[in-house]
């Protein structure tokens, strides 16, 4: 089969691999219908995160099972699935608690000795922990089907951020970062009841989507000019939630800053850079709280699907360009330039 593999910085490609298959009685073979690049493999693409040359990439799919193991009894050949970003047994502590990336047996996709998402098809392990199933129609609509994609990372990691976050109904929102997570955070908050949300961002198409997804308002400073904005948008007071979904030191003083006394910030924005922004003496002056992390969109799914399916929530316009496998390469250049939001790839 054909996946997408990373040899080294900037240089990705698209190449001839051995097939998925099931090796052990739990897994699932998946072949993929709709994929796409994320922001966060962008730091592979830099050279900004660690990877073996040769070593698969991606983890946001879904598509049809092909085959599954002895033990797997809640899917079957021919079921619509899509996969969040790690797969998790379902079974452990954590898993029941709802925190399935922390899950002692679970992994992320593209990691050493694993399929990623970038390909023709995928191993996945703990297919019943993992995988859910969506309405066999929906593979018809291609437009549902690129926003069924968006759960299987960004829209649940945006939700996450506004549970963080503290999102409530009437609360005002200020969301940190126009990427593809920060407008589902703005979706999320929407979705939550809230009545104001501020978004963050300077570029004309996404702060469009930003608005389309429910912003009431548009921040284009940075730094202390984006906290003094904000300070005016609200009286002088800040948001109630503020959802942080960039990770630089910059991004998290901002969201500290314009945060509400008393509200919280709700982070998904992959740490990257050597200082974390969170000065504990402000937070505690002011009682601001800081909650998040990576994202157990697992939990989120069934939660979510339904707002998807019938139109409650339709986060495909993240998607701003569309490849093919052989395009991925392509794809990746266009994200690293800015040229694309998010781009979707159809095998």
């Amino acid at each position: 089969m054909r996946a997408t593999v990373i040899h080294a910085p900037h240089d990705i490609r698209v190449e001839e691999v051995p097939d998925a298959a099931v090796r052990l009685p739990g897994d699932a073979v998946v072949r993929v219908l709709r994929a796409c690049i994320c922001g966060s493999d962008l730091w592979a693409y830099r050279g900004e995160a660690q990877r073996v040359p040769g070593q698969r990439i991606g983890h946001e799919f879904l598509g049809v099972v092909e085959e599954t193991g002895s033990a797997v009894s809640g899917l079957r050949a021919g079921d619509l699935v899509v996969a969040p970003f790690m797969w998790s047994d379902g079974t452990c502590d954590h898993c029941s608690e709802g925190l399935y990336t922390s899950c002692a047996d679970g992994g992320f996709w593209g990691s050493v000795g694993h399929d990623g998402g970038q390909g023709e098809a995928v191993r996945v392990p703990h297919a019943d922990g993992t995988l859910v199933r969506l309405p066999a129609e929906a593979a018809s609509d291609d437009h549902l089907l690129t926003g069924l994609l968006a759960l299987s990372d960004v829209m649940g990691t945006g939700h996450h951020a506004a549970l963080g976050a503290g999102v409530r109904k009437g609360a005002t929102v200020a969301v940190v970062g126009d990427g593809a997570v920060g407008l589902c955070g703005v979706l999320a908050a929407r979705r939550l009841g809230a009545e104001r949300i501020i978004a963050l961002g300077r570029h004309a198409a996404r702060t469009d989507i930003a608005r389309l997804f429910g912003a009431t308002d548009i921040v284009a400073e940075r730094g202390e000019a984006a906290v003094a904005a904000v300070r005016e948008l609200t009286r002088g007071q800040g948001a109630h939630a503020v959802i942080e979904a960039v990770g630089t030191e910059q991004s998290m003083r901002t969201a500290i800053g314009i945060a509400r006394d008393g509200g919280s910030v709700g982070y998904v924005g992959v740490p990257h850079g050597s200082a974390t922004g969170v000065d504990l003496d402000v937070m505690f002056d002011r009682n601001i709280s800081l909650r998040g992390g990576v994202a157990p969109v697992r939990a989120y799914i069934p939660e979510l699907l339904g707002d998807v399916l019938s139109g409650a929530i339709d986060p495909a316009p993240v998607f701003d360009r569309a490849v093919s496998l052989d395009g991925v390469p392509d794809g990746y250049r266009a994200m690293d330039d800015r040229s694309a939001l998010k781009v979707l790839i159809k095998p």
